[in-house]
């Protein structure tokens, strides 16, 4: 079957944004505009749980009122087929917009009005430079009282350091919010009324000064030099074209078809950043941002294909997106639930059809290709092929995880992978009943195998099932899961902290093994120097024997002996981080010496070396926002200083007050419950991890004393 629909025609979007920015309201809005739904159902009329929001169905969404998992929807505008992911807000649940991002072609950034650039919108923002993401910011909330529109353009020129192109200018504030001014077309848009299908009004911009009058003398500033914020927007797109520039100079014309294509250009390499503005929960501007995504955000593989890949991460290649080109996808994330085991993929080239067999390069391994699907949010509907540019759901693969890569059989090919970050936070698990433990080891691997951010060990010393995850709700949230898509019930244990130890200074170490008793024996000497590396590192190995002191053959060993060990240091066995190993001198016997006597030698030197050393422990940081009411300003500072925490910034925002810091993640479980009562509620706060810091001698006693309670 042919291509029902140019490549140019599609649209895969994000919405990615703080929480509490309208992510999900934004969505709703988005598909009643497109004629997806024929009702709008709002986030804060679902906590009740009669009711869901498209994209917020899962039964956790709807109790929390946040997203917690992406989803998938396809919509149609102006004859372009939209697919749109809408993506957590919280900070435990990065790892979704993670994923998402890094199979997308353009994004929507959603800001609130009032908080502007958050914490979470910066962690977001990084994730989409990471993947080069072209970017489009949509300010949202407009209509909320203390909303300021220049507060959060300039936070995103200032705190996210990117080139804002102002196409849109809000007509008005809070209450008096009544549509926009949009610089691009030259003309303003003002709504009748608040209500869904509430028709507006387009005005040209040289009359919005005698129409508008408002309360607030910025809203009026704005009105007033909107024909200098045109000129600058004109000059700044139209200077990527050399000739359009000349002409705007020279005669002060333009022309409107080549200034879209000028800002497209701009936004697709990310050298300018669109910004609109509106109010999805008031109806305002949805259908302009719904024209920007198409104007301005690429369809698949115009900014690129996706980088292929040899074993070991280097790029060896660029896949096209085309049709012509041999099957290769990405699957970027794993679900069950009704339909069954789901993978999501998205197809950067060539055709798979239903029945076909691809080949899972990541792990060696083949999948055949039952049944296909599209997703709407927790809906499917079954397609009997796809094409390069598409994102789709293969229903019931065995073997393949997140991240892994598919190909065709004859042309197997390694994409390059999602990047996912470290747990911080770790809690036993255990069954309810002893008729669960198997049931429950299953549902665990089925949730691990999901979401890449939570791991699974055992602990060796005393048996228990160990789940670690980016915070406590994201573990609460999986055990809650387990319960209501699994049907198995499990106790959650007390959270703990994921330390790290790090050697303390540069230590030259030699051990010698030997090993005598009839026979032939065991002989192996090493000696080797252990120095600190900075932050974020790694494991070094540098092998620096001259004169064959040690043969090569055993060389592979020791540095495999090195890498096991540091996953267990000596202080209190957790991760040995940032060091590197070199081994200048050794000894051998030609009879007695093995490669597993060498493993044991580098064993026993490491951790003699690493005791020697006087080790330090190290602990998760974890940057804290939190907003209130000015009044509780003093006690939360004082709260964050007793919880060994420092303040980098407070001030602001809209009516609210704000305060930024650092504090370690031991001190802050439990935190919610502190501030709720500090606030009488009205307290919110974010948290995520930052970097991981020494823990000062004088307190590791007391922190090692806690974790083993």
């Amino acid at each position: 079957m042919a291509r029902q629909k140019p490549l140019s025609l599609y649209r895969n979007i994000g919405i990615i944004a703080h929480i509490d920015a309208g992510k999900t309201t934004t969505t709703e809005r988005v598909l009643y505009y497109t004629g997806k739904k024929h009702q709008i159902i709002d986030v804060h009329d679902t906590k009740d749980g009669k009711g869901s929001t498209t994209t917020d169905y899962m039964e956790q969404e709807r109790k929390r009122g946040i997203t917690i998992q992406s989803a998938a929807v396809s919509t149609e505008w102006k004859g372009h087929q939209v697919n749109i992911i809408d993506t957590p807000g919280h900070v435990d649940f990065t790892i979704e917009v993670n994923r998402s991002l890094r199979v997308l072609d353009g994004a929507v950034v959603v800001f609130d009005g009032v908080a502007g650039v958050e914490p979470q919108t910066e962690t977001n923002w990084r994730l989409a430079d990471q993947y080069k993401v072209p970017r489009i910011c949509y300010i949202n909330k407009m209509d909320r009282i203390g909303a300021s529109f220049a507060h959060c353009v300039q936070g995103i020129r200032e705190r996210l350091g990117a080139n804002a192109l102002l196409c849109q200018i809000p007509l008005g504030s809070s209450d008096e919010f009544v549509g926009m001014a949009d610089l691009v077309a030259g003309v303003g848009y003002i709504w009748a009324s608040d209500d869904k299908d509430s028709t507006w009004e387009t005005v040209p911009l040289d009359q919005l000064k005698d129409r508008l009058k408002f309360g607030a003398t910025v809203d009026n500033e704005w009105i007033a030099n909107l024909p200098k914020l045109r000129e600058e927007m004109l000059e700044t797109a139209l200077a990527l074209d050399d000739d359009a520039f000349e002409r705007l100079l020279n005669t002060g014309e333009h022309d409107p078809a080549l200034l879209k294509q000028c800002i497209r250009r701009g936004t697709v390499t990310g050298e300018l950043v669109p910004v609109l503005c509106g109010s999805s929960y008031k109806n305002k501007g949805v259908q302009q941002l719904l024209d920007a995504v198409v104007d301005y955000l690429p369809y698949p593989g115009e900014n690129g294909g996706i980088a292929m890949v040899d074993e070991d991460g280097n790029v060896i290649g660029e896949q096209v997106v085309s049709d012509d080109a041999p099957a290769r996808a990405l699957a970027f994330k794993v679900i069950n639930d009704q339909f069954g085991t789901l993978t999501f993929c998205r197809i950067y080239s060539g055709v798979i059809k239903k029945g076909d067999t691809l080949q899972n390069v990541t792990r060696g391994k083949k999948e055949r290709v039952g049944r296909i699907v599209e997703i709407q949010a927790d809906s499917a509907r079954e397609i009997d092929e796809v094409r390069a540019g598409d994102i789709c759901a293969f229903v019931s693969m065995k073997d393949t995880e997140t991240g892994d890569s598919l190909s065709d059989p004859a042309h197997p090919a390694l994409l390059e992978r999602m990047r996912f970050p470290d747990p911080v936070i770790s809690v036993s698990v255990e069954p309810k009943t002893r008729n669960d433990v198997d049931k429950m080891s299953t549902a665990l691997y089925k949730m691990v195998k999901a979401d890449p951010s939570l791991k699974l060990e055992v602990d060796k010393e005393t048996g228990q099932t160990v789940l670690k995850g980016m915070g406590e709700l994201h573990l609460e949230v999986t055990i809650d899961r387990m319960r209501t898509e699994l049907g198995v019930e499990a106790n959650m244990g007390k959270p703990k902290v994921s330390f790290r130890e790090a050697f303390g200074h540069i230590v030259e170490h030699t051990y010698t093994h030997k090993k005598q008793s009839g026979g032939s024996g065991q002989f192996a000497e090493v000696k080797m120097i252990f120095e600190p590396t900075a932050a974020g590192t790694g494991v070094q190995f540098s092998d620096e024997i001259v004169g064959g002191r040690v043969p090569r053959e055993y060389i592979p060993a020791i540095e495999h002996a090195v890498k096991v060990e540091s996953n267990q240091g000596q202080i209190a066995g957790y991760e040995v981080v940032d060091f590197k190993a070199r081994l200048v001198d050794g000894k051998y016997h030609d009879v007695d010496s093995s490669a597993l006597a060498f493993e044991i030698a580098t064993r026993q030197c490491f951790r003699e070396a690493q005791k020697l050393s006087k080790p330090k422990l190290l602990e998760p940081i974890m940057r804290l926002e939190v907003v209130m009411e000015a009044d509780y300003l003093g006690d939360v500072i004082g709260d964050i200083n007793r919880r060994r925490g420092t303040v980098s910034d407070q001030g602001h925002k809209g009516t609210s007050a704000f305060v930024q810091g650092f504090v370690p993640l031991a001190e802050m479980f439990g935190y919610i419950n502190f501030l709720r009562s500090a606030t009488r509620g009205r307290g919110t706060f974010t948290m995520e991890f930052d970097h991981y810091e020494d823990v000062p001698a004088s307190m590791v006693d007391k922190l090692m004393e806690k974790e083993t309670k």
